[in-house]
Order: C-alpha cells, then sequence, then structure tokens
C-alpha cells in the first residue's frame, strides 16, 4: 500500500459526517518512512477535514479501487510538520496549488493516516 500511496498523484479520503453519511473527497498524500501524511489546504474550514477529526476510525483511503481503512492521527510535532512540507513539495513540484499545502497557516492541519 506504501507503494502505491507514494506513487499516487491524488487519492480519496472517505469520511463519515455525522449523519452517518459517507463523503469522498479527492487529497493529496505523502509517503516518508513508514508514515503516510496529509494536510488540509483549506484548513480546519475543509469538511473532510474536521469530519476525520471528529471520527478518527471512521476514514478510508481510496487507492484506485482498493479501500484501505485508517485511523486519523493529528500530528503536531515540528519534524513531522516539516517532513510533509517537504514531502509536499518534492512530489507535486511545479503545480500551482503546492504552495497553498505549504503555507503556515494551514501546517497545523498535518496528519497522519495509520492503517486499521
Amino acid at each position: 500500500m506504501l507503494g502505491r500511496l507514494a506513487q499516487a498523484k491524488e487519492v480519496d479520503i472517505e469520511t463519515t459526517r455525522p449523519d452517518d453519511a459517507t463523503r469522498r473527497t479527492t487529497i493529496w498524500v505523502v509517503v516518508d518512512g513508514g508514515d503516510v501524511l496529509a494536510r488540509s489546504w483549506r484548513g480546519e474550514r475543509a469538511h473532510w477535514y474536521q469530519a476525520a477529526l471528529d471520527r478518527p476510525d471512521d476514514v478510508a483511503l481510496l487507492i484506485g479501487a482498493e479501500r484501505v481503512p485508517v485511523r486519523v492521527e493529528r500530528a503536531t510535532d515540528v519534524p513531522t510538520i516539516t517532513r510533509c512540507s517537504e514531502g509536499l513539495e518534492a512530489k507535486y513540484r511545479g503545480d500551482p496549488s503546492t504552495p497553498a499545502m505549504v503555507r503556515p497557516e494551514v501546517l497545523h492541519t498535518t496528519i497522519r493516516l495509520v492503517s486499521r
């Protein structure tokens, strides 16, 4: 799974809304060592991000047709946040959306996605 995530430009994250409906949102992920990291470019306003934090065990990644249940953990330590930023800048070099992913105001939305 890690290899496929490292290669995938985009994956879908499936979260569960308060009414128990699921929602899929396309996100960027980076793999650093054994960690799968993601961040919300919209900051805390993103619905998928809010839902993932509200119900961290009701989350899955969709890699092509494969659905992988994950648990969401906040990544609050500076080294992990830095690894995520560096991974995003390397993986998405030249993409006009990359600067939005590494702005100081969204760094605190870095999360780790742990396979269950």
